[in-house]
């Protein structure tokens, strides 16, 4: 009896240390090229460049594996989402960009690999956030090729940018 009890107590230990320890990426990325024609429109298309661009994206996912894909509720940034959400045979979640990285968020992709589209200020806003400190400025207007990726391993964070073309 007392060995089933210490091999419980030991199993239950282990289990919470490797629960503890479950790593959780996020790549987060800014629309690609949108349709700049009409300076009034404020949800456009992505033009003719940023659909190739959205295309590449999800090339350039094609070996990692993604959990979830999320986005703003913007053309722009759906369309950017979608190619790689299709690859995946994953639904595009949309989140609130003024309410990002919220407890809700944070547990529902815990442990997870995730896809965040985002524009030009939310993207490295989201990134402050998830990180809890201000390392990355507003992208500059025509960057539509910065990853942001964030790991987060128990409770330690890291981050890198990298341009992809």
């Amino acid at each position: 009896m007392k060995k089933i009890l210490l091999l419980f107590v030991f199993s239950f230990a282990l289990l919470s240390f490797c629960n503890s320890q479950e790593t959780t990426t996020y790549y987060l990325i800014r629309h690609a090229e949108k349709n700049r024609t009409d300076k009034t429109n404020r949800n456009p298309d992505l033009n003719e460049d940023g659909k190739e661009r959205a295309v590449k994206w999800a090339a350039y996912f094609n070996n990692i594996h993604l959990d979830a894909v999320y986005s703003t509720n913007y053309n722009r940034t759906m369309q950017t989402a979608a190619p790689t959400a299709k690859s995946k045979d994953l639904n595009i979640k949309s989140y609130n960009p003024r309410n990002m990285f919220n407890a809700e968020f944070e547990k529902e992709t815990k442990g997870k690999t995730v896809l965040v589209v985002g524009h030009s200020n939310t993207t490295p806003a989201f990134v402050n956030k998830i990180l809890g400190k201000k390392n990355y400025k507003d992208l500059d207007d025509n960057d539509n090729a910065s990853l942001f990726v964030v790991t987060i391993s128990g409770d330690k964070k890291t981050s890198k940018v990298k341009k992809v073309n």
